[in-house]
């Protein structure tokens, strides 16, 4: 995506990462009460959070949601690709990962939600 352009949807900055089996529930309530949250807080239109169980361990995936690339880069600083490693993460992923995914939101039903109250 071109960081100087702004989709008409927003954008999307979608997070990945990975725990043992053993950690996953506690990581779950981590993630949302730091994570989450915290994103929230920060402006984010609306934060998904997905979990996936798997024999031996836990995919996470966070989704925020942001009006446009400047939003979100007033927190996530000039390279948005760049993660904001929560403090306790080292502690329960099984790797850090090195960076996000930015897209542009083509369809959303909030999307449609706004468009309904006009």
């Amino acid at each position: 995506m071109n960081r100087s352009s702004t989709a008409p949807g927003g954008v999307a900055r979608i997070w990945r990462g990975r725990t043992s089996s053993a950690l996953a529930n506690e990581y779950t309530q981590y993630l949302y009460d730091h994570g989450v949250k915290k994103l929230e807080s920060l402006g984010a239109r609306g934060v998904q959070m997905f979990r996936e169980d798997q024999a031996d361990s836990s995919f996470f995936m966070v989704t925020s949601f942001w009006d446009s690339m400047e939003a979100m880069t007033r927190w996530a600083g000039a390279d948005p690709t760049r993660i904001r490693h929560l403090e306790k993460d080292p502690e329960y992923l099984l790797e850090l990962p090195s960076s996000v995914q930015i897209l542009s939101v083509v369809s959303c039903n909030w999307m449609l939600a706004d468009m309904m109250r006009i």
